[in-house]
């Protein structure tokens, strides 16, 4: 047991505690490189599920006094623990106790978002961008809002919660599109904005998008690095030059990447180049249940307007 108890000793794990009331959990981030030696795997609380995500195969030793210690403490609160081998070429996915749910949700503030937990790399919803989707509720109010790669638009769920105007979700993914309705419908308003969905690929033409403009406020949350789609590195300064043209009248831009091996001069370098109307306003902070040891590696969302 030396190695749990030294765990233990350095995250504190035998405290850990769930909290419903508070929705969607993070309770171990050892992706943030703040536990040496436990980098490999993160732990969240989806009521009433844990699910953890394994970034490489985890020592055996360990592994099998972590999860039996796991299910000592939790398996009299929580239906099932969930692992996603993320390491595997495909990810998949097995119980430590339970089965998965047929119907599952992320809980944040009054909302609720579709989870799928079948041997998918990306679930449904990224619970780090909680305190973008705070900032957008505080500004969307009678806004035009347009959500570049909106994934299963969140974003838009926020900002129709705020009452925008109008809300465009761009996405190559239908099936995305497809979960960002039922998300919607989920989350029903007094006064819908005019939420529209459209499914193409913006590095291959932007004068679609134009014509549905222009808009107030862009939210640009890409991919770092998706295999025959979109590469930060070369790719993002093809969106940055677009944004005067979005935002014709000025407006406020997220710039956002979550790429470790991209920091944030990067950003800063590519909007000063390819978008030098654009004054830098803020980085937005993170949540405190995500602890980072270098900023540079983590979540990036910068704040700027035009």
């Amino acid at each position: 047991m030396i190695e749990l108890n030294h765990f233990n000793k350095l995250t504190g794990f035998s405290g850990w505690a769930l909290s419903p009331e508070k929705g969607a959990q993070r309770l171990f981030h050892g992706r943030g490189q703040c536990f040496p030696g436990y980098d490999f795997f993160t732990v969240d609380y989806f009521e009433p599920v844990l699910w953890i995500v394994l970034y490489r195969e985890p020592d055996a030793d360990f592994w099998g006094q972590f999860c039996a210690a796991l299910e000592l403490q939790f398996a009299g609160i929580c239906s099932a623990a969930i692992v996603q081998n993320r390491y595997d070429k495909t990810p998949s996915t097995y119980c430590i106790w339970g089965i998965i749910p047929r119907k599952l949700y992320a809980v944040e503030d009054a909302n609720r978002f579709v989870l799928d937990l079948n041997n998918k790399q990306n679930i449904g919803y990224f619970m780090d961008m909680q305190p973008t989707r705070l900032w957008l509720s505080g500004r969307a109010a009678g806004q035009r809002i347009l959500n570049l790669f909106s994934y299963t638009c969140a974003f838009s769920v926020a900002a129709e919660q705020a009452g925008a105007e109008s809300i465009l979700n761009i996405d190559t993914s239908w099936p995305a599109l497809s979960q960002g309705r039922e998300n919607h419908r989920l989350n029903p308003v007094l006064k819908s904005a005019k939420v529209k969905f459209l499914g193409h690929d913006i590095l291959k033409s932007w004068g679609r998008l134009k014509k549905l403009g222009p808009f107030d406020i862009v939210v640009c949350d890409p991919p770092s690095r998706q295999e025959g789609s979109f590469n930060a590195f070369k790719d993002y300064r093809k969106l940055v030059r677009q944004f005067p043209a979005l935002l014709p009248n000025g407006g406020d831009v997220l710039v956002c990447l979550n790429a470790p091996y991209l920091g944030q001069r990067f950003l800063e370098e590519t909007m000063a180049a390819f978008c030098p109307s654009a004054t830098f306003v803020s980085r937005l902070t993170g949540r405190p249940d995500f602890p980072e040891a270098d900023s540079d590696a983590a979540l990036k969302v910068l704040h700027y307007q035009l």
